[in-house]
């Protein structure tokens, strides 16, 4: 095991901590931007889709028909856009 020492001078420990807090806040928000941003190319069959919003996957396709959710056909198979629906999710336009 390798034990490392660090030994720090002329700061105190409250300076100490704005400094480790503000690094974790960059760090932070460096990770939300990225993972929202790896969401933007996700899609979602029905069926993860329904179980997303925890409803039926008639409800699905009710709010499909309606245009409440907008879906992408590729080939046979239905897909939706994950950051569309929290987004849609968040403005509230559903129900």
């Amino acid at each position: 095991m390798i034990t490392k020492t660090i030994q720090i001078n002329e700061i105190t420990f409250d300076e100490l901590a704005d400094k480790v807090a503000d690094k974790l806040l960059i760090k932070i928000e460096d990770y939300l931007k990225q993972l929202h941003e790896d969401q933007s190319d996700v899609y979602m069959t029905r069926y993860e889709t329904a179980e997303f919003f925890k409803v039926d996957i008639s409800t699905i396709h009710n709010w499909s028909k309606k245009g409440k959710l907008k879906s992408y056909g590729f080939g046979h198979r239905v897909y939706y856009n994950k950051k569309e629906l929290i987004d849609q999710m968040r403005a509230n336009q559903l129900s």
